[in-house]
């Protein structure tokens, strides 16, 4: 999974960038919001941890501008305690939640997660595919209720494949959401880990559609 972090506080950014990285996420960072806006408009996210207090332009004229062109995005504004005014207008700007400051970074992650996990349409922590089960909180994936050993690039890309279950996910979209602004995409890379994955889940879970992609099936 993919993040956009769009904080000034330098201090701020690198923590949530790191507690992100130990969910098992890949984090843009940006440090006023004309560049949110330009990194928010034009790559692939999962979420968005957008503060409104930012130099450039306002968190909230950037969020406005994401909804106004069609950016679907979920985004967690980071909010000043008490100020709910700001929140109000975070949320009719096109908001799906908030964190208010100072919070904890496993609280900010949390929320991160359920707003992905409910975005593609799940309703509960846990995410069952046929087989497999994600534990989308503790970042878990068994096979017949067992956990499986993976490194952390498969375990992105399989997560990654189960809340996009019974659709077929582009190599172009999985390296979009798989690697970070200064990594090089490398779909080589892609396929061999899917290699590797099919020994460890077993052969059938996940279809090559050739020319188009990846297809994860529910039914097991």
């Amino acid at each position: 999974m993919r993040a956009l972090i769009v904080e000034d506080d330098p201090v701020l950014s690198a923590q949530l960038a790191a507690a992100m990285q130990d969910a098992g996420f890949v984090s843009d960072c940006a440090a006023d919001g004309r560049q949110g806006e330009f990194l928010g408009s034009t790559e692939s996210y999962d979420v968005v941890i957008l503060d409104l207090g930012l130099p450039g332009m306002a968190g909230i004229e950037v969020l406005t501008r994401w909804r106004d062109t069609g950016v679907t995005t979920p985004v967690l504004i980071l909010t000043a305690r008490g100020d709910w005014t700001d929140k109000v207008a975070g949320f009719r700007a096109g908001a799906d939640d908030y964190a208010v400051k100072p919070f904890r970074l496993d609280e900010v992650v949390l929320r991160c997660q359920t707003l992905i996990r409910r975005a593609a349409g799940h309703a509960r922590p846990v995410i069952r595919a046929g087989v497999l089960s994600l534990d989308s909180q503790l970042g878990v994936i068994t096979r017949d209720g067992v956990a499986l050993k993976l490194t952390a690039f498969e375990q992105r890309i399989l997560a990654y494949l189960i809340h996009h279950q019974n659709r077929i996910v582009s190599r172009t979209e999985l390296s979009d959401h798989l690697y970070d602004t200064d990594t090089d995409r490398d779909f080589k890379s892609i396929e061999v880990v899917i290699g590797r994955l099919r020994r460890k889940i077993g052969e059938g879970v996940i279809e090559t559609r050739r020319g188009e992609g990846y297809l994860l099936r529910a039914a097991g």
